[in-house]
């Protein structure tokens, strides 16, 4: 396993609180960089500028890449441009949230 699989590992810990989905799942991260030196750089966002964990979520999110061995530094950029949509979401996220029908008509025809 690569150091970045084990950083997507430790992202997938981490939840928002509203909702029982982890942030990977829900597309808030944007961008994961890792280094040979085990250098981690994560471009994220948040469900909106004003959520109620924007205080709280990224230090959640650095803790955890933290934790993983090998990683011997972290940083993390909060951003919101692109602002966050549902789009973002997997279709695991999507069906767990019960948003939407994930399974387009035209996959159903064939």
């Amino acid at each position: 396993m690569t150091l970045k699989d084990a950083t997507i590992i430790a992202l997938k810990t981490v939840y928002d609180p509203e909702m029982p989905v982890n942030i990977y799942e829900l597309g808030l991260i944007y961008g994961v960089d890792v280094t040979a030196e085990g250098q981690v750089a994560i471009r994220m966002t948040l469900t909106a500028p004003n959520c109620p964990v924007a205080g709280t979520l990224p230090g959640d999110v650095e803790r955890a890449i933290r934790a993983v061995p090998g990683v011997t530094d972290v940083k993390l950029v909060l951003t919101f441009d692109p602002p966050w949509s549902k789009e973002r979401m997997s279709e695991a996220a999507k069906l767990a949230l019960g948003l939407e029908d994930i399974i387009p008509i035209a996959r159903l025809r064939r």
